[in-house]
C-alpha cells in the first residue's frame, strides 16, 4: 500500500461503505399502521357508542339535565293533550312521560302526522342546564300504534291507554 505524503496509514482514501439500517424502516411502517389502526378504532368506537344512545326519555332527560347541559340529543315521550301550539317559526308543545313533562319548542315545520297524543322523538337540547325548556329543530312522529303495544313501559297515550 502506497501512502501519499503527509498522508497517515489511517486516512486511507478507500471510500467508506455505509451501513443500511434494515430496521427502521420496518419500525416506521409498524408505526404508521398503528397510528392508522388506533384512528379506526376510535372513530368505531365513538361512532358506535353515539349511535346506540337513541334517546332518552323525559325521566331520563329530567334525571341528567345538568349532565346534558345544552348538549343535543334526542328526547322521547308523548305529546300532551291541549299543549300544542302552531307559532311563527314552528311549533310549541309539551312531550310528558307519565306525571312529569318538558316543554318544547320546535323551529321548523313539524311533520304532518303531528298531533296531541302521538309519540314523539325531538332532536335538539335545553336552553341551558338550568332551564325547562327543549329547543328542538327536529320532530320525529311514531305513527305506528304497534310502537305503543311493543312498547307498554315507555309511552302511553294521555288518557293511559296503549292503543
Amino acid at each position: 500500500m502506497t501512502v501519499s505524503p503527509g498522508v497517515t496509514p489511517s486516512e486511507s482514501t478507500a471510500p467508506e461503505i455505509p451501513t443500511r439500517r434494515l430496521g427502521r424502516p420496518r419500525v416506521r411502517l409498524a408505526l404508521v399502521g398503528l397510528v392508522i389502526v388506533a384512528a379506526v378504532g376510535v372513530l368505531l368506537i365513538k361512532g358506535l357508542g353515539s349511535s346506540l344512545d337513541y334517546f332518552k326519555t323525559v325521566d331520563q332527560a329530567l334525571a341528567s339535565k345538568k349532565s346534558l347541559g345544552s348538549a343535543p340529543f334526542r328526547l322521547e315521550g308523548m305529546v300532551k293533550a291541549g299543549t300544542v301550539a302552531r307559532t311563527s317559526s314552528g311549533a310549541a308543545f309539551d312531550v310528558e312521560q307519565g306525571d312529569r313533562s318538558i316543554h318544547v319548542i320546535n323551529r321548523g315545520s313539524p311533520p304532518q302526522l303531528f298531533k296531541a297524543g302521538m309519540p314523539v322523538i325531538v332532536v335538539g337540547h335545553f336552553a341551558s342546564a338550568k332551564a325547562s325548556v327543549f329547543e328542538s329543530n327536529e320532530i320525529m312522529v311514531k305513527h305506528s300504534s304497534s310502537y305503543i303495544v311493543e312498547n307498554p313501559n315507555r309511552v302511553k297515550a294521555s288518557d293511559g291507554s296503549v292503543n
